[in-house]
């Protein structure tokens, strides 16, 4: 397993080793320290497993990085780590594209339970956003979509039509009508529009 770890901090890429390795005995480590370095190990290396990104780092802002590298690198799952609490930059990451979000103050076995449910196919959401309360319990909603459906309403926000959307995710529109049937039931709306307006509230669509 290949896991890219990019985070200006020396010290805490160290601290965060002897988590990582226990993902996996033959673990191999690829190391940045900005997003520039980022993305020229990505270039370098080909393809990794996992790839864990530090909110702030020099070179560009965390939404536009994680932007970017999800644009270069879609089929990498990504993880942002970042002493950050603030629930709005969370969301937008997670909307952006990222598939946890994990702050450097928590316990190594909660980083570690999130790196795993990722790597399964799964979105982590930390507690503290789990149980914040936000308008109408709306902000909770989105993140309780599967990786695809995010992908659903990422391109429902853009203005796309369900042909469109089956196009651009290479499946069939009636893949694309079960998942927008489950999405409007997990962000408890009736329709599209409804949908989008969420995404809205919410600032997501800033991100797309």
């Amino acid at each position: 397993m290949k896991v890219l770890l990019a985070d200006d901090h020396p010290l805490f890429r160290e601290g965060v080793k002897p988590v990582l390795h226990k993902l996996d005995s033959d673990l191999e480590i690829i190391e940045a320290v900005d997003y520039p370095t980022a993305f020229a190990a990505m270039h370098q290396v080909g393809e990794v497993d996992l790839a864990l990104l530090d909110l702030f780092m020099p070179g560009m802002s965390g939404v536009e990085g994680v932007i970017r590298f999800r644009a270069a690198f879609p089929g990498t799952p990504l993880v942002i780590l970042s002493a950050s609490e603030v629930v709005e930059d969370i969301h937008r990451l997670l909307f952006a594209g990222a598939l946890g979000y994990v702050t450097k103050a928590s316990p190594s076995e909660v980083i570690l339970g999130a790196l795993r449910l990722v790597l399964a196919g799964g979105v982590y959401v930390p507690p503290s956003l789990l149980n914040s309360h936000g308008d109408d319990h709306v902000l909770l909603n989105p993140f309780l979509l599967t990786s695809r459906q995010m992908e659903v309403l990422r391109e429902l926000v853009k203005g796309q039509t369900n042909k469109q959307i089956a196009k651009s995710l290479e499946v069939t529109e009636g893949t694309v009508k079960i998942h927008l049937a489950a999405i409007f039931r997990i962000l408890r709306v009736n329709n599209r529009t409804e949908a989008v307006l969420v995404a809205q509230k919410m600032g997501l669509d800033e991100t797309v």
